[in-house]
C-alpha cells in the first residue's frame, strides 16, 4: 500500500524516502499441519505488487541459498560464540570453506559429507584446497575461494 493511502505514521519526518507499506501473508501446507505468517516491509520503491514480490524472494533467495548452506553444512545456528571479532571471523572461514567445498568437483556429494571426509582424509582435504586453487579459466581477476 502507497504510504499515500495511509494516517500519517507517527514522527514521519523520520521516515524519508519510505513510499509503500507491504504485507506478505504465508501460507506453509506441512503434511498435517498448516502454518500462517505475516510479515511487513518498508520500502523506499513505489507501489508495484511484481517488483516488490521479486525483491522480497530475492532477499528470502540470499537467506534460504547461503545461511541455510552454511547451517546445513557448518551448524553455523547452534555456534554461541558472540565476542569479540569471534563471530565474523568464524563466519568468513566457514564462507572461504563452502566456497573451497563447491569448487571440488570430483567427489558427488553434499558439502556437509565432503566436509566429513577432509576432516577425515588429509589427501581429499588436499583435493579440496587445489581446488580452491586452481584457475578453471584465464581471468586471474577472478578469485576462486573469495
Amino acid at each position: 500500500m502507497p504510504i499515500s493511502q495511509l494516517p500519517p505514521l507517527h514522527q514521519q519526518a523520520d521516515w524519508l524516502g519510505l513510499k509503500t507499506v507491504v504485507m506478505v501473508v504465508r501460507l506453509r501446507h506441512l503434511w498435517n499441519k498448516i502454518t500462517h505468517e505475516v510479515q511487513f516491509y518498508l520500502t523506499s520503491l513505489d507501489s508495484d505488487a511484481l517488483i516488490l514480490g521479486r525483491a522480497i524472494r530475492l532477499h528470502w533467495g540470499v537467506e534460504n541459498g547461503l545461511h541455510w548452506t552454511l547451517d546445513v553444512t557448518f551448524n553455523e545456528d547452534a555456534c554461541r560464540v558472540r565476542t569479540g571479532h569471534a563471530p565474523y571471523n568464524l563466519s568468513l572461514l566457514r564462507r572461504i570453506a563452502l566456497n573451497a567445498l563447491n569448487r571440488e568437483q570430483s567427489l558427488k556429494r553434499s558439502n556437509r559429507q565432503k566436509s566429513n571426509r577432509a576432516a577425515m582424509d588429509n589427501n581429499y582435504m588436499l583435493t579440496i584446497l587445489a581446488a580452491c586453487l586452481s584457475q578453471h579459466n584465464n581471468d586471474a581477476s577472478q578469485s576462486a575461494c573469495q
